[in-house]
């Protein structure tokens, strides 16, 4: 597991807390059911541009959001928050696997 990622289940919803790296987003706190973001809060950032992002992936399958935003670059740089997005994602679908089996 990557020591910017910690998962833990509290009353049956997933909890995520990510440190992006490479962007100006300091933290990333999700809680996770059913394979659904069901909320989404980020420290640090743009925060007109990150609530959006919130907003937009509340109640969204976790593998449509990473095929969605993925790769996306932020100016010059080869991350953005939305792709630190995804690799919290990824991270939490390779620790869940872990855990079911």
């Amino acid at each position: 597991m990557s020591d910017n990622f910690e998962m833990r289940e509290v009353d049956g919803i997933d909890e995520v807390r990510f440190m992006p790296q490479g962007v100006c987003s300091k933290l990333m706190n999700l809680k996770i059911k059913d394979n659904k973001i069901i909320d989404m809060e980020t420290i640090g950032g743009c925060s007109g541009n990150l609530k959006g992002i919130g907003s937009l992936v509340i109640g969204m399958d976790i593998n449509e959001v990473v095929k969605r935003i993925q790769g996306i670059p932020c100016g010059s740089r080869p991350t953005s928050c939305p792709d630190q997005l995804s690799i919290a994602l990824k991270l939490y679908m390779e620790e869940k696997s872990k855990v079911t089996v």
